[in-house]
């Protein structure tokens, strides 16, 4: 089968979130199990081309694309993904991507992605490759199944090619003015109240990608059913309603590779299921690098994220005063919004012997956080999928989360999930969105931890899983198999 993966970010080239980390990983699964891949993602101005051995690709030469009065040129630089036979093209026009940053709040941001969409289908003529299958990741890809029903309808190189549209946040939509339907050349009868295009006045890249693709999922088989519902859509759900028979969910993988205590090259100590030595020693180190005291029996609790209200950090806010009289220790690590970069700072401040915070993205010490905590506390208030709770898993970290999204797919309650005498619980959870239940739930953990028995119990049910990306990918191609059967019957 063949596969067009198009991503507005990738690891190791581009990355602000979680879709970079799907999109490094799952379409080298996908090679591995058979299929041919070429991936898509704009050339920012941050990717170094000696790095990743970029090339131009003389054959495709410029690509003229018309945006509203102006013609826009972009080129293509094409490299190998490392490890596999993937070829990457890289759409590049320096004038919209050029920036410090992937994503704006510039004026022009529909524009640039608007070239982005109509480039990858001008490269894909050009390179005369037709996909079985385009997978489009997010608003930022959600004008492609649009151009191919619409203004590449003609080109019967696409005639078999079906699409699908991946959700990974639904609270990210892509919305423009009506201004944006001529930039992108679309038709204006297209646009009137309730329209496929048309989201309360606005032009939605998000909505566009939902009504034109063929199949449609998000990042978890939860959160599928939980976008359709007016609490966790967005304002988009009366949208997905529409499309229900053709929303799935697949949970992300992980890479392996890069996250397992056994290889981990940051650890200072690796260690396994079988031998769970080495976790203490990374707890010593990781408290030691805070100047923090070691003591066997107080927990480590970890938080390692973007510290944006989705997080659940204004619980956590409500809560952190019953918090901080539990016997417990705290390591956070993350950036984001200011007033919650201020809150940890003033708890650290407030209980120096109890709290350590790291403001900013370091890979190096995410790793070393997971390896060395006993906790990790996860109480977002909404979670498509979550990678964070996957790695601490691994790690022999046992997840605290609120039950929502991936988190709810993954994490299983110690004291919920007993069955025929045999406890399968790998962490600890609660349902609602409340600070009281946050402290209970907690709690619990902390008085569980006592219990040295029971705990590795809980460690060692949550090491065995599997969450790699070789499951999640089999699963994408009974999708796409899918979506090619959509499209020839319809």
């Amino acid at each position: 089968m063949k596969i067009a993966f198009v991503s507005s970010e990738a690891v190791p080239y581009a990355k602000t979130g979680g879709l970079a980390d799907v999109a490094g990983s799952l379409p080298k699964a996908l090679e591995r199990l058979g299929c041919e891949v070429k991936m898509f993602i704009p050339k920012y101005y941050s990717i170094n081309e000696n790095e990743f051995n970029l090339h131009y690709n003389w054959e495709i030469g410029e690509i003229p694309i018309k945006i509203s009065k102006h013609t826009r040129l972009a080129h293509v630089y094409q490299s190998t993904v490392s490890g596999s036979s993937i070829e990457i093209y890289f759409i590049d026009c320096p004038h919209y991507f050029h920036r410090d940053q992937l994503y704006t709040d510039g004026f022009d941001e529909d524009e640039r992605f608007i070239l982005f969409n109509r480039s990858v289908i001008e490269t894909l003529q050009r390179l005369k490759w037709a996909p079985d299958v385009i997978h489009c990741n997010d608003w930022q890809c959600g004008l492609i199944p649009f151009y191919l029903k619409e203004n590449y309808a003609w080109d019967m190189l696409f005639n078999k090619t079906s699409t699908l549209f991946t959700i990974h946040n639904i609270g990210y939509q892509g919305r423009f003015s009506k201004l944006a339907i001529k930039k992108a050349d679309i038709r204006e009868n297209l646009f009137y109240p309730n329209s496929s295009i048309e989201y309360h006045g606005d032009f939605s890249f998000m909505k566009t990608g939902i009504m034109y693709s063929d199949i449609i999922n998000t990042v978890s088989k939860t959160y599928a059913k939980e976008i359709l519902t007016p609490v966790f859509g967005a304002g988009m759900e009366d949208v997905l309603q529409q499309r229900k028979e053709d929303v799935f969910g697949i949970l992300n993988g992980i890479d392996y590779s890069e996250w397992n205590p056994e290889t981990d090259k940051f650890l200072l100590q690796h260690f396994s299921p079988k031998n769970l030595s080495g976790k203490q020693e990374n707890k010593k180190f990781l408290l030691t690098q805070f100047g923090m005291n070691f003591n066997l029996d107080t927990p480590l609790i970890g938080i390692v994220s973007r510290m944006v209200s989705q997080k659940g950090f204004d619980l956590f806010e409500q809560a952190s005063e019953n918090l901080m009289k539990m016997d417990a220790q705290w390591i956070i690590l993350g950036s984001g919004e200011e007033k919650y970069e201020e809150m940890f700072m003033n708890l650290h401040q407030k209980f120096p012997e109890k709290v350590a915070v790291y403001i900013g993205f370091n890979n190096e010490l995410s790793h070393i956080v997971e390896a060395g905590i006993d906790m990790f506390l996860m109480p977002s208030l909404y979670e498509p999928c979550g990678l964070n709770q996957i790695y601490s898993l691994k790690y022999g970290s046992v997840p605290i989360v609120r039950r929502t999204g991936g988190l709810a797919d993954t994490v299983r309650d110690w004291f919920e999930s007993k069955q025929n005498g045999i406890n399968s619980g790998n962490g600890f959870s609660f349902h609602n969105n409340s600070s009281e239940e946050l402290c209970n739930t907690v709690g619990n953990a902390i008085k569980t931890f006592q219990d040295k028995k029971t705990w590795k119990k809980i460690q060692l049910n949550g090491m065995k899983e599997d969450f790699s990306w070789d499951n999640s990918a089999k699963k994408y191609i009974d999708l796409y198999n899918l979506a090619v059967k959509k499209k020839v019957t319809r």
